[in-house]
């Protein structure tokens, strides 16, 4: 393959990566949307987890998390990230990295509500990234939470969303004999266009 033809196909990397993650919900058996995020600390140490994509807008991809998670405190420090999206079942993956601003509006707020009551009330009750002395500790901030809460608990303000916006993305493909296909595509801010170019396995 030379051109960009076949899975590779489009001008808009954002619509192939919403192509290629609707293909990979019809294949992978669990979580298609997983994704490895990627932070770096105060000290230059590297980190990295797995996180949920619950969206890729226009010129974005999404997730939600507690901000004072270890994560969320490495985000807002440097305000860059790299994530992965890999697919065993389709031989292919999505490399990205960008920079990161917070969604903590409507959005967010929609994002909560969606969520299994169980869930909203556990985003209350964990204090994420922290230690605890055991398990009994959380489930029972859980069950006081619960009684707090409601049955309509409001977003916690310490909890919303991220938006990585790319600088950089590389769509990938398995190849036979380990000769993979690599587009990467780079963001000219001055011309305000992706360069892309066909990189080696």
């Amino acid at each position: 393959m030379t051109a960009r033809d076949g899975i590779f196909a489009g001008e808009d990397p954002f619509v192939i990566a919403r192509r290629w993650l609707g293909e990979a919900t019809e294949t992978e058996p669990n979580d298609p949307n997983a994704m490895a995020l990627a932070t770096v600390d105060g000290e230059g140490m590297p980190d990295v987890r797995m996180v949920l994509l619950k969206e890729i807008e226009a010129q974005s991809f999404v997730f939600y998390t507690n901000y004072e998670s270890a994560k969320g405190q490495q985000l807002d420090l440097t305000g860059k990230a790299a994530l992965v999206l890999h697919w065993k079942s389709l031989r292919r993956q999505i490399r990205v990295r960008g920079v990161v601003t917070r969604e903590e509006g409507r959005q967010a707020d929609a994002y909560y509500a969606s969520r299994p009551l169980q869930s909203r009330i556990g985003a209350w009750s964990s204090p994420q990234s922290r230690a605890i002395s055991g398990r009994e500790v959380l489930l029972a901030e859980v069950a006081r939470q619960g009684v707090k809460q409601g049955l309509s608990p409001s977003r916690p303000p310490f909890w919303g969303g991220y938006r990585i916006r790319p600088v950089q993305l590389e769509f990938w493909a398995d190849g036979a004999f380990r000769l993979h296909d690599r587009f990467n595509w780079l963001y000219d801010d001055k011309k305000r266009t992706w360069q892309i170019r066909r990189l080696a396995p």
